[in-house]
């Protein structure tokens, strides 16, 4: 049953490489790069990957590279730019397809586990080093965007009463940031020890327990009930 299972993966990992491949080739030249390079940066972090390793994955020269890219740090911060968008709309999807706060986190923690599954947790060190101007775009997402997110999330908890309400929402929307940042921390948390993931996961949920009166408490451990059922089927 295990050599079937792992035999499945390999095939879907194959088929969405494919899948990749092919919706790179109907992209324009500088929409590409930028796709290829955040791939590479995501799976190996952004110092490992150079520009000839960039143009050698898309089988391209470096020279036609550079004509869309004059520089690695100017193409580092096109990659976060692009991230972010997509992370803003998923965080507008997640919102608009919870029944309520809890749920919403739920949606959340899954797109967030499914990503960093195969995430380089090296990356935001790269770039906080190497790249501050891509670093202090995320920054302000961060403290910004994501905040408000967190905010809204606590404030709507709190309404429905699956959340405390001797919360302080501006404490606790600014320690879910921070903590977030935790798990990416190489030193306390070194690559290959841990995992990004798992660490994460630990730290939403405590969080999110956290918050909850008893009612949301039951709720949790619902959804927590219902995530073991679907990891188990598959």
């Amino acid at each position: 049953m295990n050599g079937r299972k792992k035999g499945m993966e390999t095939f879907v990992t194959k088929i969405v490489s494919v899948v990749l491949s092919l919706k790179l080739l109907k992209m324009e030249p500088k929409e590409r790069i930028s796709a290829k390079a955040e791939e590479l940066f995501l799976q190996y972090g952004i110092r490992s990957v150079s520009m000839d390793d960039i143009a050698h994955n898309l089988g391209m020269s470096k020279k036609t590279l550079y004509q869309y890219f004059a520089e690695k740090d100017e193409l580092v911060h096109a990659v976060i730019d692009n991230h972010i968008t997509r992370m803003q709309s998923d965080c507008e999807i997640c919102r608009t397809e919870a029944s309520n706060a809890i749920h919403e986190i739920f949606i959340t923690m899954e797109r967030i586990l499914d990503e960093f599954s195969n995430l380089n947790p090296m990356v935001l060190y790269d770039m906080e080093k190497f790249h501050y101007t891509a670093f202090k775009r995320f920054k302000e997402h961060k403290d910004k965007y994501l905040l408000q997110i967190v905010r809204r999330n606590i404030e709507w908890g709190i309404k429905e009463g699956l959340y405390r309400e001797d919360v302080n929402i501006d404490v606790m929307s600014k320690y879910r940031m921070e903590s977030m940042m935790i798990p990416f921390n190489v030193n306390v948390f070194p690559p290959g020890k841990y995992n990004l993931a798992s660490i994460s996961e630990m730290i939403i949920q405590n969080f999110t327990y956290g918050l909850a009166t008893i009612k949301g408490h039951k709720l949790i451990q619902q959804y927590n009930d219902q995530r073991k059922k679907q990891i188990s089927y598959e």
